[in-house]
């Protein structure tokens, strides 16, 4: 007998995992149609020997020092700040916008006063903003709007920023310094030996079985569980009965080039121009040294894996009708991305695991005994489970 079933060998189900076998002595399965473990950061060496992410670039970032002290019980960490260059005008400059993009691209030499100036003329008042088209207008103006945001946008959704919920934008960092930085964490780092290892480290416990290659239906009536943990997509769960929550997906191309570096950085985005939205190369991220190089194109797609909720009024009405349904489960626990219709960054998918851990912990156990910090980790979400995207490119 299992005390819990898990659905999804991703962050949330393996965070869950290692806490319950490891805080618990939980005996735990864990299951994953994949036949590997690490959901889509999942990473693996390539035919020629070079570290890539199959599923597109994860970068990771937290402010949050729980989730960091939490993963590194399982890698070590190789210091990483990521930057992202955007393909506009024929010329290649920083994003988010900040000082330097600005003067790149008008041929100007602002000072970070001069730029605060600039954007508060250029900006368009907007009475009531409510889709992502007004978030970016509102701040740096139509004309940095089409250049950087609409045509990327369009691409990565398949509908027009002005037909996209404000949240696809809300967050968009506007620098009148010169700091190129995606992301400004408190923490930003690269899992040392890749995502994988560890992954492979948080689920090494003799009380933790995992089976890949297998849909958790074959198994559910087949083994006998007490409670079960699911982190795909929760109208699949219930056989799509009001229909299927509509997702973006995306068809990666990866390439292997006979030399040792093609791009200046991680990330070069190309938002009005090809059919894809953007170019990684690995060795940015992962520091790796070698003779070659690998890189992924990313292609959005409308059909496929489901990667982002597509964010509209009456998506988030059809959730909510599935949303409900999640509470008639007495046995079944809803987490993660799929499971929640979010788009989450992965510290606060970890996050999210952790508080679902301490509220199972703490429902048996009366005294608290064995638990994490319930309360810290509620902090810990409250702070990092409401942050999306940047400029509507997932960092996942």
């Amino acid at each position: 007998m299992f005390d819990y079933l898990i659905v999804g060998a991703g962050f949330a189900g393996s965070v869950l995992a290692e806490r319950l076998a490891n805080g618990s002595g939980k005996r735990v399965l864990v299951c994953d149609k994949r036949p590997h473990i690490g959901g889509n950061a999942f990473d693996h060496y390539d035919d020629h020997g070079i570290l890539v992410h199959k599923y597109g670039p994860h970068i990771f970032h937290t402010s949050s020092d729980i989730v960091f002290d939490y993963l590194t019980r399982f890698t070590a960490w190789r210091p990483y700040e990521h930057r992202v260059l955007a393909s506009v005008d024929g010329q290649k400059v920083p994003v988010p916008i900040n000082l330097d993009t600005v003067n790149r691209l008008y041929g100007l030499s602002l000072t970070s006063f001069e730029l605060e100036a600039f954007f508060a003329k250029v900006a368009e008042h907007v009475e009531q903003v409510k889709t992502s088209e007004d978030v970016v207008v509102s701040k740096v103006g139509r004309e940095l709007y089409e250049k950087f945001f609409r045509g990327y946008t369009r691409k990565q959704w398949g509908l027009d920023p002005s037909e996209l919920d404000a949240s696809v934008t809300a967050r968009v960092p506007t620098r009148t310094n010169r700091d190129d930085r995606y992301f400004t964490d408190t923490h930003q780092a690269m899992p040392l030996h890749g995502y994988t290892r560890m992954f492979e480290r948080m689920l090494a416990h003799p009380n933790i079985k995992v089976v890949t290659n297998t849909d958790y239906r074959e198994l559910a009536d087949l083994v006998p569980w007490r409670e079960m943990i699911y982190t795909g997509p929760v109208d699949a769960y219930f056989d799509h009965v009001y229909g299927k929550l509509p997702y973006r997906s995306l068809e990666f191309r990866h390439e292997t080039l006979n030399t040792a570096r093609v791009q200046a950085v991680g990330t070069v985005n190309y938002p009005n121009d090809q059919a894809y939205t953007r170019i990684t190369e690995f060795k940015h991220l992962t520091g790796q040294e070698h003779a070659k190089t690998s890189v992924v194109y990313e292609y959005p797609r409308a059909e496929g894996d489901p990667y982002y909720p597509v964010p509209r009024p009456e998506n988030a009405a059809l959730y909510e009708k599935y949303r409900e349904l999640t509470k008639t489960q007495e046995r079944v626990h809803f987490v993660g991305r799929l499971a929640t219709y979010r788009y989450y960054n992965m510290d606060q998918v970890v996050a999210q695991a952790l508080k679902l851990y301490a509220e199972l912990a703490a429902r048996d156990d009366s005294d608290h005994e064995g638990a994490p910090n319930g309360r810290s980790i509620e902090h810990a979400v409250s702070r990092h489970v409401g942050r999306d995207r940047v400029h509507g490119q997932p960092s996942r």
